[in-house]
């Protein structure tokens, strides 16, 4: 994608990850310590906490501000977390030069960080809710907690920041190819490429978790194959509308399976403005969120 670069051009500041799921999968190793926290090597050999490479990668993408949305009292382990250790302990890291300025950097992380309280289960569309008066009327980058993204030569971050400069103020989404025994864990998408960009995608239909004859008949996308998809990849680019959509539905309890789900949101929102997404080519997702797929993203996501 070769971004246009204007000085009139948005730049996104303000990014949202949900960390307010109870793990339950991950249950009764999510008791002791919460799913966001567990422990993850880096290609570098540096294990840290999983949301810390959220924060690595967002800053690094020139986000300014992130809120971290969370149970009640959740917060203050990852305050705990990011304060890192005190003097004592880091006079025995100045053995490993590497592990005393990670110490340091997570300490400048946490000056970025805030949190918003979801204090019910009500769905991811609820959770997202929560961030309305973090947002304060701006374009956010909403990512995954429970998965890992990693892009090269580009950060998958910084492509769907940039992603701002040529949306025209709509929201765009992060999509890539997915098979139809995976359509169940995932929304899709319908829409037509751009001439000029291929990977910028029109958006003309969102569905969450579609069956497979529905993706068949309804969720096409040009230049993929027969039973070929465009699914969500696990970050989204959320105009500032997607908070009036939200709060229209809680109002008048408008829900999927008992809860209020974002795709649902995500497809009013495209009804009444207009969607983009933005296929992913050279990117990675790493999902954390069972613990079979923990034990296999934890050592994919070390290789680098």
């Amino acid at each position: 994608m070769t971004p246009v670069t204007t000085s009139a051009s948005p730049r996104v500041r303000k990014a949202v990850v949900p960390a307010a799921g109870l793990g339950t999968r991950h249950f009764p190793a999510s008791h002791a310590v919460k799913k966001e926290l567990f422990p993850v090597v880096g290609p570098d050999g540096i294990a840290r906490a999983l949301l810390h490479y959220h924060l690595l990668e967002l800053t690094a993408a020139g986000i300014e501000q992130i809120c971290i949305i969370v149970q009640p009292g959740d917060d203050r382990p990852i305050r705990q977390y990011l304060a890192g250790p005190g003097d004592a302990y880091l006079q025995r890291l100045e053995k490993y030069p590497a592990l005393l300025a990670e110490a340091r950097q997570m300490r400048e992380l946490s000056d970025r960080v805030c949190f918003a309280v979801q204090r019910e289960q009500e769905g991811y569309g609820h959770a997202v809710y929560q961030t309305k008066a973090f947002a304060g009327g701006e374009t956010v980058l909403l990512c995954l907690g429970d998965h890992l993204f990693r892009g090269k030569p580009v950060s998958p971050f910084v492509e769907l920041a940039d992603a701002a400069k040529i949306s025209g103020g709509k929201s765009v989404s992060a999509v890539n190819r997915i098979g139809p025994t995976q359509l169940k864990g995932f929304g899709a998408i319908a829409g037509k490429r751009r001439d000029g960009n291929r990977r910028l995608i029109d958006v003309s239909l969102i569905i969450e978790k579609p069956d497979v004859a529905t993706a068949r008949k309804s969720l096409r996308v040009d230049g993929l194959e027969n039973d070929v998809f465009l699914g969500w990849f696990g970050m989204h680019l959320l105009a500032p509308s997607i908070y009036d959509v939200l709060e229209q539905m809680i109002r008048d309890d408008v829900r999927d399976n008992n809860e209020f789900q974002l795709t649902r949101a995500q497809e009013i929102q495209r009804q009444r403005e207009g969607y983009l997404a933005l296929e992913m080519l050279h990117a990675q997702r790493f999902d954390f969120g069972e613990p079979d797929d923990f034990v296999k993203s934890v050592q994919e996501f070390r290789r680098g």
